[in-house]
């Protein structure tokens, strides 16, 4: 019987990645659906495995696919900005004092801050889709806790719940993302979904303002529950398990472990590190604005929010800016670049400020080119990171988002507590995380450089 190697089409959905096989023909074998194969199955069944049996093949990502992932990265935007105009509301509805009414603020970020370091982990031991799933559940369950609050702690508690939950969207879709498309695609696809992310904080005050106007504020919690079922539903049914069983059953160290493991890599550590600088600048220059603006520039909370667009128009064109660029300049390069606008901006401000005009303009034109900036080297820093050991992405991720809220909460805490009601301690510590980092930004490109001398 004759025998010869059969070919294989490599642009399949589920090309076999090593198909060597020198096997009979035999007109009685079934033809596999996508190549030209033909693997004889134990039984006569003809899987869509690959040829040693051992996982099976992923589908292709398809646009339910991207737009499931862009929809869960909502998830952070509706626990954080869409509760923005409820704090007042909320103040007076329990007759709480200034601190309390904050804390059901500011507990969201830290929480998320510190959900997204487990989510990581979780992820890389337990496969992706399970656990975006059950953080999904929890942001529900946090909303619903808060809708039907009858204190200001229980809301506290379930503002805490929620996000939580949200913590899942921003560590998860970045892992998810690159395992579906790959490191090669993996900077330009997270350019796009931060592209999208951007709306959330764009449009979420403003929609947030009108429900609480027209329903109360605890409309806001029944709108975040709709909307949330909506993108679990679309997760369930589009998002799948992209990470393979039998690697994820070797994941790798403990959760402990994986954290030494990465940052042992000065790479990895730099990358992270000029991530939350970045956003240290950004959060920063965003809480001084809303302080100076009605106390010392006497402008109207209405006028606040248009000026403050400038941020998140800013951080789209930067990603825009990225998603253009691609794969065509290093990552390295890319960071430093975006570190360079970061500083440029902080320095223009400090100059524009110093000189005496005061003005609207002198806070959020340079904020523009500030987030420009973030948003420049962000995807470039994030995939950088994720590379750093592939079978550790989950963790990486969930890493570099912590340092963006953690660091950035940190340095608008320590704008507070020097805040003089003048732009003097605003602009000194904007500067001041800038400069840092550029100075995290280099490290990447200099390990690269040395690497490759001889």
């Amino acid at each position: 019987m004759p025998s010869r190697r059969l070919p294989v089409r490599t642009g399949s959905r589920h090309a076999l990645e090593q198909c060597h096989c020198v096997q009979p023909i035999r007109p009685s074998w079934p033809a596999c659906l996508d190549t030209a194969c033909h693997v004889p199955r134990k039984r006569g069944i003809h899987s869509l495995m690959n040829f040693q049996g051992k996982s099976r093949v992923k589908p292709a990502p398809g646009p339910l696919f991207a737009l499931a992932l862009a929809s869960i990265a909502l998830i952070g935007p509706l626990a954080v900005h869409l509760f923005m105009p409820v704090i007042p509301a909320v103040k007076a509805a329990f007759a709480v004092s200034d601190a309390v009414a904050q804390l059901t603020f500011s507990i969201a970020l830290f929480a998320m801050a510190f959900a997204t370091l487990a989510y990581g982990s979780l992820a890389d031991r337990y496969g992706r889709r399970p656990v975006l799933l059950s953080g999904l559940c929890l942001f529900l369950v946090g909303s619903v806790i808060s809708a039907i609050a009858d204190t200001a702690w229980a809301l506290v508690l379930g503002r805490l719940v929620q996000a939580i939950g949200a913590g899942c969207g921003m560590t998860l879709v970045r892992t998810i993302a690159r395992d579906a498309y790959g490191p090669d695609r993996l900077v330009k696809v997270l350019a796009y979904l931060t592209m999208f992310y951007t709306i959330g904080p764009m449009i979420s005050p403003a929609i947030g303002g009108i429900l609480v106007d027209t329903f109360g504020w605890r409309s806001v919690f029944g709108f975040a529950l709709l909307l949330g079922s909506v993108i679990a539903l679309a997760a369930y049914l589009a998002v799948y398990e992209t990470r393979p069983r039998a690697e994820t059953a070797q994941a790798g160290p403990g959760v402990l472990g994986g954290y030494v493991a990465l940052f042992a890599h000065p790479r990895f550590t730099a990358f992270v590190l000029q991530s939350g600088f970045c956003s240290a600048s950004f959060m920063t220059a965003a809480s001084a604005s809303a302080t100076l603006m009605p106390e010392y520039l006497h402008r109207p909370p209405t006028e606040f929010g248009l000026y403050f667009l400038a941020f998140p128009l800013g951080y789209f064109g930067g990603n825009l800016i990225a998603s253009r660029v691609g794969n065509r300049v290093s990552v390295e390069t890319m960071v430093l670049a975006g570190s360079l606008v970061n500083l440029a901006a902080a320095a223009g401000q400090c100059g524009w400020l110093l000189s005496g005009s005061m003005m609207p303009l002198a806070l959020f034109l340079p904020g523009f080119f500030m987030t420009m900036g973030q948003g420049i080297a962000m995807p470039y820093g994030q995939a950088g990171a994720m590379a750093t050991m592939p079978q550790l992405a989950g963790t990486a991720a969930g890493v570099g988002v912590f340092m963006q809220f953690f660091l950035g909460a940190a340095f608008a805490q320590l704008y507070g507590v020097f805040a003089d009601g003048t732009p003097g301690p605003m602009m000194v510590i904007v500067a001041l995380a800038a400069a840092l980092a550029l100075i995290t930004g280099v490290v990447p490109a200099l390990l690269a450089r040395r690497n490759r001398s001889p």
